[in-house]
């Protein structure tokens, strides 16, 4: 059966969160040593099962040495098996799996798997987003609050959420849990390709923190910061983020 590129993104990490479930499940693992693990079996069934899908697309993963291989190709999946190892590791809820599809550097599709949840979001199902709260919620590290965020939130009111995941942050604007997720303290593609392909495609708006273009399949992987939030909120936080950054 062949799939589309968003439906085998969407089967592909859900599959994953699946496997996922089962290796927390077994009981055989430490939290540390649960974290490694789930990793590295997850990374291998979809580094395997997307060059057997898409063998002519290129493949950058956080868990996978890359060849370059990629850089030469309009068409490669940055996927991040486990997105909050930590959070994995500890049996929460706030942890992902994410399988995006960057087409010319733009994240064109994605899928993020909450497991925790039972949720699959997708680019090609977009749902309404609820309006934005009143005060506004703003997502942070559980662990390390970005000092940006930080002082935004404070200029605007807003309440801090903390959380754990990249992925399960971005998912949580998606499904107006949230309403502003703003990053400054330092992101590698696969943290950001598959969430933000599922924001845009529900209307949300995603850029750097300067105001400019998420850009993908870049020969340096380190794309350090990022805003996911409604649209009309957008030009009000890249303002203030602006002035909150030393002089």
């Amino acid at each position: 059966m062949s799939m589309s590129d968003a439906e085998l993104a969407a089967h592909l990490a859900e599959t994953a969160g699946r496997i996922l479930l089962e290796v927390r499940a077994s009981g055989v693992f430490s939290p540390q040593a649960l974290g490694k693990a789930g990793d590295q079996t997850a990374n291998q069934f979809l580094v395997h099962a997307i060059h057997a899908a898409r063998p002519d697309d290129g493949l950058l993963s956080e868990e996978m040495k890359c060849d370059g291989d990629r850089l030469g190709k309009s068409r490669v999946w940055i996927v991040d098996p486990v997105d909050g190892t930590r959070e994995y590791g500890e049996s929460r809820q706030d942890w992902a799996v994410h399988v995006g599809l960057a087409i010319n550097g733009v994240a064109t599709v994605g899928a993020v798997a909450l497991p925790g949840a039972g949720l699959v979001l997708r680019s090609d199902r977009p749902q309404p987003v609820p309006a934005p709260a009143d005060p506004l919620r703003m997502l942070v590290s559980r662990t390390r609050p970005a000092t940006e965020a930080v002082m935004v939130a404070e200029r605007l009111g807003a309440t801090l959420v903390p959380m754990g995941s990249a992925g399960a942050k971005a998912m949580a604007v998606v499904r107006g849990e949230a309403d502003i997720y703003l990053h400054s303290g330092g992101q590698y593609e696969w943290d950001s390709a598959a969430p933000v392909a599922v924001a845009l495609a529900h209307g949300l708006h995603c850029s750097r923190i300067d105001g400019s273009p998420l850009v993908y399949n870049q020969e340096d992987v380190y794309l350090p910061d990022l805003l996911i939030c409604p649209k009309p909120l957008a030009a009000q936080v890249l303002d203030l983020v602006n002035e909150a950054k030393p002089a």
